[in-house]
């Protein structure tokens, strides 16, 4: 039997979504809907980004973990630690939305939740997508710039803003791309570097 495949079929790709807090996490729900009718889907929620998401609204067989889960289930030396499980599991991570301080922290190499440790131990031979979403003017900050391109140094692919009246009312770039357009870029990706083998499921 080939890697990757159950029963002589091939599994569902893995895909960790992720959200961060703006006010676009509002859409997560509806991001982990376009994943799951394809994909098998875990998500990771931020502190903040709780405040947006509506959990009930979450398809039943998504897990979501928080950063009470990744303290919550290591208890002695020899348990799993959650971030490097996910980490394991997952053949791509999507952050969307991806919030201009969650990119400041990735782009600095800082880990202080569950999100920010799954990305500090990705093995970027896998994919990781993003999808920012913030205040015209804090896309358009010099520190954006460049910690767009510490991350894309990194090898992690971005999945532009767009311009829309945002949430605080201003007029600009800087809104999230919507859900089908990030499913879509993930998973066109995914299919071409699995037609020419640059993706293994083991």
């Amino acid at each position: 039997m080939e890697p990757g495949q159950i029963n002589g079929a091939p599994r569902r790709p893995r895909i960790l979504l992720a959200a961060s807090g703006s006010v676009a996490a509002i859409k997560f729900a509806n991001l982990c809907r376009c994943f799951s009718e394809w994909a098998e889907v875990k998500a990771v929620a931020t502190k903040p980004s709780l405040h947006f998401i509506d959990k009930a609204s979450l398809p039943e067989d998504v897990i979501l973990y928080t950063d009470e889960e990744e303290w919550s289930t290591w208890k002695k030396i020899g348990d799993s630690v959650l971030h490097i499980e996910l980490r394991r599991w997952a053949d791509i991570m999507v952050i969307a939305p991806l919030s201009a301080n969650t990119l400041g922290k990735i782009a600095g190499g800082l880990c202080d939740n569950l999100l920010t440790c799954i990305v500090r131990a990705w093995d970027y031979n896998k994919p990781l997508f993003v999808a920012p979403a913030m205040n015209t003017l804090m896309w358009n900050n010099p520190f954006t710039e460049r910690h767009l391109m510490v991350i894309d140094e990194l090898g992690i692919s971005l999945i532009p803003p767009v311009s829309k009246r945002l949430a605080c009312g201003d007029y600009g770039n800087g809104a999230m791309a919507e859900p089908s357009l990030i499913y879509s870029t993930v998973r066109l990706f995914y299919e071409s570097r699995s037609q020419s083998g640059g993706i293994n499921l083991a």
